[in-house]
């Protein structure tokens, strides 16, 4: 099989180990999206793409319209990005995705009414290094908004919590999770904990499993919050994170890979998975 990975970071630590499990048998070439052309030879069996650029976003449509299947899907990593999107799709399939308001920018915010008591504010789109903060008053959104004033930003009410986040990752069939310090904890961000799968409250490794069919997404990450007695709160997606050193996992990606490569029958014979619909912008 020919695997194709999509990112200007083939030394990644989940790509690399897995290019190293898939490459005794197999070939694996990287396209960096920054100076790939759009492909107009021999198309790999399947492409992973772990890059969320403009330019990355764009190869890999031009691959799905040749018939080649992409993991995840262009539209389907696009959609993660935008909170406001990736909220209110969440919200209409029934998911319990904490509620998102969107302000045109961190100024916009601060010049509306106070918060009534503490919120999270992100930016809109995700992306490395983003704003994600803790806000208690005016006072705090202030200086927020005079570091940022120009940020598109959505707000969640804070959610009381012990301080770590529950990390579950999704890598085709398998399922991972951990304990990650949350940034916004007094103490900061800190270490990231495995989690045995039977530690996590019932109904939450069935949740991780159901935010991948709505979002049509083979590899993704969810940060959950315990909003009480087990209650679930997503407060994030991520198409394609780095599941943290999980062990097992560059095994489970290495499999998808030549699952779904198998599935779409090599090139000659590759069909698009069906077209996943991105909501409208809102």
């Amino acid at each position: 099989m020919r695997i194709g990975l999509i990112t200007p970071d083939p030394g990644h630590p989940l790509l690399a180990a897995a290019t190293a499990l898939l490459t005794p048998g197999h070939q694996v070439e990287t396209l960096d999206p920054a100076t790939a052309a759009d492909p107009a030879g021999p198309l790999a069996d399947v492409y992973l793409l772990k890059a969320r650029t403009p330019r990355a976003l764009a190869l890999a449509r031009a691959l799905e319209r040749r018939g080649a299947p992409v993991v995840n899907p262009a539209a389907a990593t696009e959609l993660c990005q935008d909170r406001t999107a990736m909220a209110a799709h969440a919200r209409r399939a029934g998911l319990p995705f904490a509620a998102t308001r969107t302000f045109t920018t961190l100024a916009a915010l601060a010049a509306a009414a106070p918060p009534a008591g503490p919120v999270v504010v992100k930016s809109r789109h995700s992306r490395r290094h983003d704003v994600v903060a803790r806000v208690d008053d005016a006072a705090e959104l202030a200086l927020l908004a005079a570091a940022h004033p120009r940020e598109p930003v959505v707000v969640q009410d804070f959610t009381p919590n012990s301080g770590w986040d529950h990390k579950l990752w999704v890598i085709g069939d398998r399922l991972f999770a951990a304990l990650r310090r949350s940034e916004l904890s007094p103490e900061g961000r800190g270490p990231t904990l495995s989690l045995a799968l039977d530690a996590l409250p019932p109904g939450w490794a069935a949740l991780a499993r159901r935010v991948g069919t709505v979002f049509a997404l083979d590899v993704y990450g969810v940060d959950i919050l315990d909003g009480g007695e087990g209650t679930p709160v997503i407060v994030d997606i991520n198409a394609f994170p780095g599941a943290r050193d999980q062990p097992g996992a560059p095994e489970a990606l290495a499999a998808l890979a030549l699952s779904r490569a198998a599935a779409a029958g090599g090139p000659a014979g590759a069909r698009p998975r069906e077209p996943f619909a991105r909501p409208p912008r809102t």
